[in-house]
């Protein structure tokens, strides 16, 4: 059974459910493909999605208007409207899908109806995988598409706030997260020891994990700071992405802080897993990729809103606010020593081994 994936490197959580996904398909339900028809397309397409990652970078306030823009706009609504579909087209009916699925909201209406009437009848099931944790500003109607065989997402509140939008009750689905296999299952005995062991830390002290760096505005510096000025006893692990930058100046000022910390690059899925499950905090943006990994793994979290809040992040407060005993966050990272003294809320959800209701629900597509 071959499942295309369409996706867009739009932030980090697409991507990450995008290729969670295939690997979890190739594991025995067949061939998996992903597609990026933002990127991969028409030149003004490609410039958006970079002005979207540099305006989450830089001015996360700012994406309000961008925000808005798009859902107004509508520039992919209709397939009339799509420029430089030729090549994906193209793409589509070499690779033959048995089902396609989309995790990104612009990719589920113009994109949709030129991929379905690419290919046979047979073979025309449209899945929409919504990541988005509860209802908010930032949940975009163009998540929404009644003609869609299945809208799915990790958790009931994102299935009320589609019904509440228009998507029919009866194809809906709480699936649970759609998470890289290393956050699936219980940690083991021994996870404590690896994590120390893996990064040189010690145990009798708090270890806070800094999420700023790769894909949102990056407060490292600040926070590090910040915990020199303060004296807490305390030892931080600062996740740097891609961004080589960031990681080079850390290490150039590692020998100079008074706090240790660690700059680490771009994590595998095991790594960012063991850090989570053993952090005492994580400090990050509320977007739903790593919001849903802390979740995921029990971390408690202190969530970071310098420079303004994106609207698609409020969608993921909304579902702490009601899910945890508290919400905790600053637009000063500089507060984090303080902040940390006090009980920081975390949440917790069962997770399989396994992605199980989203693939069966999937393959029962195909096969029915």
């Amino acid at each position: 059974m071959n499942l295309l994936i369409l996706s867009s490197s739009t932030g980090g959580g697409h991507e990450m459910r995008a290729n969670a996904l295939k690997s979890w398909w190739t594991e025995g339900k067949g061939e998996a493909r992903i597609l990026r028809p933002l990127e991969n397309g028409f030149k003004l397409y490609r410039w958006g999605t970079s002005l979207y990652n540099s305006i989450q970078k830089n001015l996360p306030l700012f994406h309000y208007l961008y925000f808005y823009f798009l859902e107004y706009a509508s520039l992919h609504r209709g397939p009339r409207r799509i420029i430089g579909s030729k090549n994906l087209l193209s793409e589509v009916k070499d690779f033959s899908p048995d089902l396609v699925l989309s995790v990104h909201a612009h990719l589920n209406h113009g994109y949709f109806r030129l991929i379905r009437d690419c290919l046979p009848a047979q073979k025309g099931k449209f899945v929409i995988f919504c990541g988005e944790l509860d209802d908010g500003h930032g949940f975009s109607r163009h998540w929404i598409n009644p003609d869609a065989d299945l809208f799915a997402g990790p958790f009931e509140e994102t299935c009320q706030a589609a019904v509440r939008r228009g998507m029919p009750e009866k194809k809906t689905m709480a699936t649970g997260p759609l998470l890289r296999k290393a956050f699936y299952g219980k940690a083991g005995q021994s996870d404590r020891e690896d994590f120390l062991r893996k990064y040189g830390l010690s145990d009798s002290l708090k270890t806070y994990v800094l999420g700023t760096g790769a894909n949102g505005v990056n407060r490292h510096r600040e926070v590090i700071d910040a915990f020199d000025r303060s004296g807490d006893r305390c030892q931080l692990l600062a996740l740097c992405g891609k961004n080589e930058a960031t990681l080079a100046e850390l290490n150039r000022m590692k020998d100079r802080a008074k706090v240790p910390f660690m700059a680490l690059p771009e994590l595998s899925a095991s790594e960012m897993a063991l850090v989570l499950r053993n952090a005492d905090c994580l400090f990050a943006r509320p977007g739903a990729g790593m919001t849903t990994e802390a979740i995921a793994c029990g971390t408690p979290v202190v969530f970071d809103l310098s420079r303004g809040m994106m609207p698609q992040e409020s969608n993921n407060l909304n579902f702490w606010k009601k899910r945890a005993t508290n919400v905790v966050t600053t637009s000063r990272p500089s507060r984090l020593p303080e902040l940390v003294t006090r009980p920081i809320p975390f949440i917790q959800v069962k997770m399989e081994k396994r992605p199980g209701k989203l693939l069966d629900a999937l393959e029962g597509l195909v096969r029915g």
